[in-house]
């Protein structure tokens, strides 16, 4: 019978009001004891964890920037790499942007059509009238 099994059925017949012997219950009680005992210990050595040093403000590395205002490296550090983060995203947008015009300006020098049709308003015009359908009225 494993242990939980066993513990259950303990729980249970003194839930029910079970009578148990003296000799028994003082026995229960110093067991009781003993495992509260052993409990305080367990918890009152317990181990730092591994960064518990990076967490101290008056000992630690990391704990903050002493006398600088009360500014601590954990507000400094995250504000710092979002601006990072934010000027990087600005240059890449640029840098897309940039890449675009210098698309767009490539199909324009290698068209078939000189740059100043494009400037021209009865062009764009006759463009009008061509995807309308009504190219006769040209000229």
């Amino acid at each position: 019978m494993n242990d939980i099994k066993f513990a259950n059925k303990i729980r249970q017949a003194l839930n029910e009001g079970a009578q148990v012997d003296s000799r028994i219950s003082e026995r229960l009680r110093a067991a009781r004891e003993q495992a509260l005992a052993a409990r305080r210990i367990s918890t009152s050595t317990k181990r730092e964890p591994a960064l518990a040093w990076a967490r101290s403000t008056t000992v630690g590395v990391i704990g903050g920037f002493g006398g600088f205002g009360g500014f601590s490296l954990r507000v400094v550090l995250p504000t710092l790499l979002l601006i990072a983060g934010l000027i990087s995203i600005y240059s890449w947008q640029q840098e897309q942007r940039a890449a675009d015009a210098e698309e767009l300006d490539a199909q324009l020098l290698t068209d078939d059509l000189p740059i100043d049709a494009y400037l021209d308003r009865g062009f764009e015009a006759w463009l009008k009238k061509v995807a309308a359908g009504n190219p006769s009225d040209s000229n």
